[in-house]
């Protein structure tokens, strides 16, 4: 025994996080996986929420490191990101300490809810609809000119065809930029910043939160917003784990194996994420979630 947990358990903990980090990196659903099995052995909620903020830093540092990507180009936005994340991080963290235990154990059951049909009415799947939509009207867009072409001369139906079909053709670069931050709708802000609050607070389902802010508000595609939901939910963690540190409400070896495992989780997912089709991972999230959600109620109303 090693603090009270088994060699047994603590490798438990550890592939917890490895499978909380890539369900994080793929659905911004990290805590759904870790926080319950912080609790399946036996650590008191509050304690297990915030030993599970400290862990889950590890998704957002390995999903970033994979990302790298994604966020280049925007270092303005990802900096002004954390930084909202890390104040709302904050307020959150306090907000669990300074509340009643009771209320937080009465509220838990309804926010993984909430989480859960955020994940079930699947933000990331409008986006890519969108991209798709926008990716066959560009290709009617090329058949449409080929057709036209070939009316011409030879020569310059040739010359047309080339230039349609070109990677650099000019209607498809904007569509993989992120819209300047000065574009960005007053309620876009309210929003990153209610939800970096709930990362402080509870965290579960947070990612697709953000997930769904971002895409509301039309910041980019996909792939790119994706990062910068994993820079807000980074920023709030770790300031709301600095507070939780500082409060001692953390049970270290706990939230050190979950950060190991959720950092390797992060970090793998992006590869693996590539084969797999996402709606098998959402629904893994919603049903554990929906598990959670009526294992919590009952325990608690």
């Amino acid at each position: 025994m090693i603090a009270g947990f088994s060699i047994t358990s603590l490798l438990l903990i550890l592939l917890a996080g490895i499978g909380a980090g890539f369900v994080g990196y793929a659905v911004g659903a990290s805590s759904l996986v870790s926080y319950p099995a912080l609790l399946a052995f036996g650590i008191p909620p509050v304690l297990a929420n915030a030993s599970n903020t400290v862990g889950v830093v590890g998704t957002g540092i390995g999903g970033v490191m994979g990302a790298r990507k994604e966020l280049k180009g925007q270092a303005v936005r990802s900096i002004t990101y954390v930084v909202i994340g890390a104040f709302g991080g904050v307020a959150g963290a306090f907000l669990l300490l300074k509340l009643d235990p009771s209320v937080f154990e009465f509220a838990a059951p309804v926010l993984i809810l909430l989480s859960s049909l955020i994940i079930a009415i699947n933000p990331r799947g409008r986006m890519q609809a969108k991209q798709a939509a926008a990716d066959a009207t560009a290709q009617l867009k090329h058949i449409e000119a080929t057709e036209a072409t070939e009316a011409t001369e030879a020569t310059e139906a040739t010359e047309a065809a080339k230039r349609a079909t070109t990677p650099t053709a000019p209607h498809r670069p904007p569509e993989q930029l992120v819209q300047p931050m000065s574009q960005d709708s007053w309620w876009v802000w309210l929003g990153v910043a209610a939800v970096a609050i709930y990362s402080g607070y509870f965290g579960a389902g947070a990612g697709t939160l953000a997930l769904a802010v971002l895409d509301a508000a039309k910041i980019g595609p996909f792939h790119k917003i994706n990062a910068l939901k994993t820079l807000i939910g980074t920023g709030a963690n770790i300031s709301a784990s600095v507070v939780f540190i500082i409060q001692g409400a953390v049970d270290w070896l706990a939230a050190i194996m979950l950060c190991i495992g959720c950092f390797i989780g992060g970090y793998i997912a992006p590869s693996i994420t590539r084969k797999i089709p996402a709606n098998i991972m959402r629904a893994a999230a919603v049903i554990a979630g929906i598990i959670l959600t009526i294992d919590l109620g009952l325990k608690t109303y």
